[in-house]
């Protein structure tokens, strides 16, 4: 693999998403081009399609509720989890989030949040993680919450990662930390334990949703 630094420059533009025009992001107008591109890349075949390059219907309803709602990230620690592009967790920097953990497990979409918290001028509060946090502590030492606030948007779309991301973003919540999850309607969203807090019809483009507008809850996720 070469640069992915450079490989996400050359094939985005910087653009804001439709419904958070308060930010920019380094953005793909096309999915099915990109994807052949990173393929080609990395040389594999039957990756995962790049979800960094692309504001998600459940990342923008979050971003959205967070810099409409500053006093949910304000002064917080906050993870981003499966963070994709970053949006959400530049939009908990926006509003003066303390310190925010991005994390994801595809090197494009590293490079792509550093890029964009650089393009928004927040990259000082930010770290990036690039591993699989699912099987991890959510306890500090003290035996408080490792973040006040865990971010996660669009995560319910395969039923094994939903599974374990529900299980886990419910842990959080039992160790104290406000959960907050995106959801446009994904097949897997759970049916209980969720507490609803906003909704929004999100623009979303053709060549990534069924419908030009998805109806997109914020939802709270309450322990188990």
């Amino acid at each position: 693999m070469g640069d992915p630094f450079a490989f996400v420059r050359a094939n985005t533009l910087l653009k804001p998403p439709s419904l958070v025009p308060e930010l920019k992001l380094h953005l793909a107008d096309k999915a099915v081009p990109l994807w052949e591109l990173t393929e080609e890349e990395l040389a594999e075949k039957d990756l995962p399609p790049p979800y960094w390059a692309f504001a998600w219907a459940g990342g923008q309803a979050l971003a959205r509720y967070i810099i409409d709602h500053p006093e949910v990230a304000a002064g917080k620690r906050v993870l981003d989890f499966a963070s994709g592009s970053g949006l959400v967790g530049v939009a908990a920097l926006w509003v003066s989030a303390a310190h925010v953990v991005a994390n994801d497990i595809d090197a494009f979409a590293i490079a792509a949040i550093i890029l964009n918290a650089e393009a928004n001028g927040v990259a000082g509060g930010l770290e990036t993680v690039r591993r699989d946090m699912l099987d991890e502590p959510t306890l500090a030492a003290d035996g408080g919450p490792l973040f006040d606030l865990v971010l996660a948007g669009d995560v319910c779309y395969e039923l094994p990662m939903s599974n374990r991301t529900i299980g886990w973003l419910r842990r959080h919540a039992a160790a104290g930390a406000t959960v907050l999850m995106g959801d446009p309607g994904r097949s897997y969203l759970p049916e209980s334990g969720l507490t609803k807090l906003a909704e929004y019809m999100v623009p979303t483009p053709r060549d990534l949703e069924d419908s030009d507008l998805r109806r997109t809850i914020v939802w709270r996720v309450e322990s188990a």
